[in-house]
C-alpha cells in the first residue's frame, strides 16, 4: 500500500517513514502542505498522514482542498494541538482520523493499518516488475532475462523508486530526500553514481528498460 506522509519536521519525518517502510508500506514524505497537495493530485495513495501544521499549507487546509475535488483517500491528522476543538476542526474538514503529538509509534503503524483498510486496497506484492525485469523487495534482488543481481540496500531504494515511478521523473532531490535523508551531508553527484551502477546492471541482465536522465527534471525508467 502507498502512503503519502506530509510532516515538516524532519527527524520525526525520517524516523516514521523507516517504521512504515519496514512494514512494507510505500512512503513519499514531503515537507510542506503545498508540496503535498502536489503530490496527492499528480500520484495515487491508499492513505494520506497530514501533520497540521505546515508551511505553505496547513494540513486542515491540504484536507479540504482534496475533499472538494471530490477525493475519498481515507486522511489521518497529526498535530501537537490536542484540545477537543482542534479535532472537531480536522474531523469536520474530512478526516478520517486524528492523532496528538506525541505519539507512541505502535500506535501511528495501527492507526495507519486501520486508515488503509478503509480505501479497500491489497499489500503490495513481494515484486516490483517493469518490462522483462523484476525486483525482489525481501532479498532486494533485481532479476533480468541473463540472470540475478543482489543490490545494495541504496541501489535497491533508488530501483524501486524508479519501478513504482515508472516513466515519471524523479528529480536529483526527491533521491536524496528519500534515500540519503533530509539533513545528509553526501555530495548531489552521488545519486549520479549510482544511477550509473544501476545502468550497468540493468544491461547485464538484458533489460528491456533503461533511465534516461532528463534535463533539470531528474531521471526517469523507461520501457
Amino acid at each position: 500500500m502507498k502512503i503519502l506522509y506530509a510532516e515538516d519536521e524532519k527527524a520525526l519525518s525520517e524516523a516514521v517513514v523507516e517504521i512504515l517502510r519496514h512494514k512494507n508500506y510505500v512512503v513519499d514524505a514531503v515537507f510542506d502542505g503545498q508540496e503535498a497537495l502536489d503530490y496527492i493530485t499528480s500520484e495515487h495513495y491508499d492513505g494520506i498522514i497530514l501533520d497540521v501544521m505546515m508551511p505553505k499549507l496547513s494540513g486542515v487546509e491540504v484536507l479540504k482542498k482534496i475533499r472538494r475535488m471530490g477525493m475519498s483517500t481515507p486522511v489521518m491528522l497529526l498535530t501537537a494541538k490536542g484540545e477537543v476543538a482542534d479535532k472537531v476542526e480536522g474531523l469536520d474538514a474530512g478526516a478520517d482520523d486524528y492523532l496528538s503529538k506525541p505519539f507512541a509509534m505502535p500506535e501511528l503503524v495501527a492507526r495507519v493499518g486501520a486508515l488503509v483498510r478503509r480505501s479497500g486496497g491489497e499489500f503490495i506484492p513481494d515484486e516490483l516488475t517493469v518490462g522483462n525485469i523484476k525486483l525482489n523487495r525481501t532479498s532486494y534482488e533485481l532479476c533480468g532475462p541473463c540472470g540475478e543481481i543482489r543490490l545494495s540496500k541504496k541501489e535497491y531504494q533508488m530501483m524501486e523508486l524508479l519501478m513504482q515511478n515508472k516513466e515519471r521523473p524523479i528529480s536529483t532531490e526527491r533521491f536524496m530526500t528519500a534515500i540519503w535523508g533530509y539533513e545528509s551531508e553526501a555530495e548531489m553527484n552521488v545519486v549520479w553514481v549510482y544511477i550509473s551502477y544501476l545502468r550497468k546492471k540493468l544491461s547485464a541482465l538484458g533489460a528491456n528498460v533503461h533511465i534516461s536522465a532528463l534535463r533539470g527534471r531528474g531521471y526517469i525508467l523507461e520501457v
